[in-house]
């Protein structure tokens, strides 16, 4: 697909209930002009991962996602060798009498028995959206080895040879900051950082994912929503939160933000117990 402004982005995107302002949707755009990863930074809950989903309908391209986690190693990100399906090949060979070693081993580490895990399955699809989420979460190990594979895309498997992305995936990285990620690999990408949105934009998401919103719901979801990020909280409720928050709502009939409904579903917003004793004990739902 052929998107020749940041404006015409912003329009295709918005096509898809996704409202990009104008910083990302430059961000995003130059990204895939100049075929660098993206790297998206923010609080969670903010539409980073959801944009490298968006980004994926678009171009009508599988998005294929890497869960970043502690503990993450190449191989959980590369491939693997599918050994339940090698022995079962050796069992049957050795029953039907084959006897010759190399040809033996030449069959066990064929294509076939080859897993290929999130990174290698993006070199391989063209074209595709490879979404690398939460990288803060990874070890720093895993980082300089995401970032050696960025640089060219190209994954050295000792018993099949190179294999090299002839198009390369579409990338989007994201972190919501619970660390520092290296400047290298900060570097290798296109950097933008997420804000929450203004609170103009969360009613017009609002109004656009959720069509059985009411104007009033929405106006008054995103002012309490506004409110809670303002305070002393562990975790302020995202867009995504805010969404679910609505949704709650409306799944009750709600056509406006009562306070009585609004404590009765505050869990759809706000993940801690802490959070919520803050939110009730400040009576921050009764504000206007």
């Amino acid at each position: 697909m052929d998107i020749e402004s940041p404006e015409k982005l912003i329009e295709l995107l918005d096509r898809h209930a996704y409202l990009a302002d104008e910083g990302l949707a430059t961000a995003a755009f130059l990204a895939l002009k100049m075929g660098r990863p993206l790297f998206l930074e923010g609080e969670a809950g903010v539409g980073k991962t959801e944009l490298a989903k968006t980004l994926a309908t678009l171009l009508k391209a599988p998005l294929i996602r890497l869960q970043c986690y502690e503990g993450l190693d190449a191989a959980q990100a590369l491939y693997d060798w599918d050994f339940a399906r090698q022995l079962l090949h050796l069992k049957a060979a050795e029953a039907a009498g084959i006897t010759d070693v190399s040809r033996l081993e030449g069959e066990i580490y064929d294509r076939r028995f080859l897993i290929a895990r999130p990174l290698l399955k993006a070199i391989e699809t063209q074209p595709s959206v490879l979404l690398v989420d939460e990288i803060d979460r990874a070890d720093d190990e895993f980082e300089a080895f995401l970032l050696e594979v960025l640089s060219d895309f190209t994954i050295s498997i000792p018993e099949l040879g190179t294999i090299r992305a002839s198009r390369p995936p579409v990338v989007v990285v994201t972190s919501n900051r619970t660390r520092e990620v290296h400047d290298a690999l900060k570097r290798r990408c296109l950097y933008h950082w997420l804000e929450h949105p203004s609170f103009d934009r969360e009613v017009a998401i609002l109004l656009r994912r959720l069509p059985d919103c009411t104007e009033t719901l929405a106006i008054q979801v995103a002012r309490a929503a506004e409110r809670l990020r303002q305070a002393d909280l562990v975790k302020p409720p995202g867009v995504a939160e805010t969404l679910d928050w609505t949704e709650a709502l409306l799944t009750l009939g709600a056509k406006e933000l009562d306070p009585g409904r609004a404590a009765a579903t505050l869990g759809a917003a706000l993940k801690y117990r802490e959070d919520v004793s803050t939110v009730l004990g400040n009576g921050l739902l009764t504000h206007g």
